[in-house]
């Protein structure tokens, strides 16, 4: 019996403590889980003060950006996983391998990996002006 009570023990500490390190979604203020490489491609455009950007990013599984915004419009495509993007004002959306969501410049927005165990993989398309094209973190909304 003080074996079991031991086991249930455990085990209700263990599901705390998970419940705990979730991160609130879209209200977050850190980003974290997230892991960045250098750009794919990032090359000035003929004639033009514009910039084309494409990175590659993964998130741990509970890996979040919280709200943010970038002064261009924004292109994502998930390679592997499955995440959460969300516009404020707007319901979330989810996204899995293949597919893509347009962001409109200046729009606020989040987006985060809810699995547990796995990973999500994207790139993002940036054409901005040259070196304005990265996200600008915003104030936790109260």
């Amino acid at each position: 019996m003080t074996r079991t009570l031991i086991i249930g023990a455990i085990g209700i500490a263990t599901a705390g403590g998970l419940l705990l390190n979730q991160p609130e979604r879209a209200g977050a203020q850190e980003r974290s889980g997230v892991t960045s490489h250098p750009p794919l491609l990032k090359t000035v455009l003929p004639n033009t003060n514009q910039e084309v950007a494409v990175y590659n990013v993964e998130y741990a599984p509970g890996g979040i950006n919280p709200r943010h915004l970038h002064p261009a419009a924004i292109t994502f495509h998930v390679i592997s996983g499955s995440g959460v993007w969300q516009e404020e004002g707007k319901a979330p959306v989810t996204l899995k391998a293949g597919d893509s969501l347009f962001v409109p410049a200046g729009t606020i927005h989040s987006h985060w990996n809810p699995s547990t165990t796995e990973r999500l993989h994207f790139v993002e398309f940036i054409v901005a002006e040259k070196d304005k094209g990265r996200s600008i973190p915003q104030p936790k909304k109260n």
